[in-house]
């Protein structure tokens, strides 16, 4: 049986580059692209009828990401876990130069100038932080994660980042840090009693942590429960966005005959709104056609995961494809007023580069757990070690 097993780990890691690219799964690459080309079109619709400023742009940024996503799923997993904190300091450090030197927009500084493009180092922790929590888990036993001692590292790497990221201020990324980080512990097989220790201890700090809200936030939280209360102010936005939504009906008005978002009534309809123009132009049926191609996205990636014969690679793949799934269920349940107003982007459609970088290089490392999904790495595996 072992030497059964690292035959098979011998021959997953002697292929070659022909190989490893017939070992992708090129299904799931294929739903990338269509994703991503929808969101093209809809680009193109709210700049109406035109790849300029939106479309175009954003081709050449998926072009980019991915030849990055391909080439990051040929690289042998080890070499992520060997990396895995060193990327994470990397991040952390951009993440606090953010509070020197970061670019300021829309009355958030979360950007950094890195002359061609703005870097949005908040995005990239969202995959250093899980690739640091799988290594960190890879290395424990059942017993060590059972000790709360031994979560207080892990649970640090989740908490200075979401306190630098809400500094920006960014509620919805300091959220899907959270969540995410959240469910990785859960994965590593932390009991469910903690989380209800740490949930009630939470709830608790609401009224403290009200007080650090900024007064925009404190407003979209207030709107969430009576958006009608303040229709023309602050609830201005999610009620244009169910008007839209409703007024698509089945089949939609029709792509370019959307009237609320090519009258501006939808705000930022080319990046955090543009899933209510996708719904006002093709209706209930283009939303849940999109949705479909999401949980194909997702369900691959979890399948993906279970496949995985190293814990790295098992939570690595896990945790990266439920960040994938919070853009998704965030953003769609924000625009229908599901949950407060935070600014979370679309997966693979809203207009911005560091989000879809992010979301590409997301989906290479789980295409690269699949590639090399044979690989048995040890508890405590080193450099060049299974």
């Amino acid at each position: 049986m072992a030497a059964a097993m690292i035959s098979v780990v011998q021959r997953n890691t002697e292929l070659t580059l022909t190989e490893k690219l017939g070992q992708l799964s090129w299904t799931l690459v294929l739903l990338v692209a269509v994703i991503a080309s929808i969101g093209f079109v809809m680009l193109y619709s709210a700049a109406g009828g035109s790849l300029e400023p939106w479309a175009e742009r954003q081709m050449v940024r998926f072009a980019f990401g991915a030849v990055v996503m391909m080439a990051i799923a040929l690289v042998d997993v080890r070499f992520w876990l060997r990396w895995a904190y060193a990327i994470y300091a990397g991040a952390f450090a951009l993440l606090a130069a953010v509070e020197i030197a970061g670019q300021i927009g829309m009355g958030a500084q979360r950007w950094i100038d890195l002359g061609p493009f703005q870097l949005q180092p908040s995005e990239v922790m969202k995959i250093a932080v899980v690739l640091a929590l799988a290594r960190y888990f890879h290395g424990c036993t059942l017993e060590a994660v059972g000790n709360p001692l031994k979560l207080i590292l892990p649970a640090a790497m989740v908490c200075l980042p979401v306190a630098l990221v809400m500094r920006q201020p960014d509620l919805g990324t300091a959220v899907m840090l959270l969540v995410g980080g959240a469910i990785i512990f859960f994965l590593a097989g932390v009991r469910w009693w903690k989380f209800v220790l740490v949930g009630v201890g939470a709830l608790g700090a609401v009224p403290v942590a009200w007080q650090f809200l900024h007064d925009y936030q404190q407003r979209r939280i207030l709107t969430f429960f009576n958006p009608e209360n303040d229709p023309l102010g602050a609830g201005y936005h999610i009620t244009q966005s169910k008007i839209a939504l409703g007024s698509g009906g089945i089949f939609g008005k029709g792509f370019l005959q959307g009237t609320q978002g090519h009258l501006s009534f939808v705000p930022e309809r080319q990046t955090d709104f543009i899933f209510t123009m996708l719904a006002e132009e093709f209706g209930l049926v283009g939303g849940v056609g999109l949705l479909g191609l999401y949980a194909l996205v997702i369900g691959y990636g979890i399948a993906i995961g279970m496949r995985a014969r190293n814990q790295f690679g098992r939570l690595l793949a896990l945790g990266l494809t439920t960040t994938f799934f919070l853009y998704v269920f965030i953003n769609i349940a924000m625009v229908m007023g599901l949950v407060p107003v935070v600014g979370v982007p679309l997966a693979l459609i809203s207009y911005g580069g560091t989000a879809m970088l992010t979301i590409l290089i997301a989906l290479g490392l789980v295409m690269g757990v699949f590639v090399h999904r044979d690989i048995v790495v040890g508890r405590h595996a080193q450099e060049g070690e299974i």
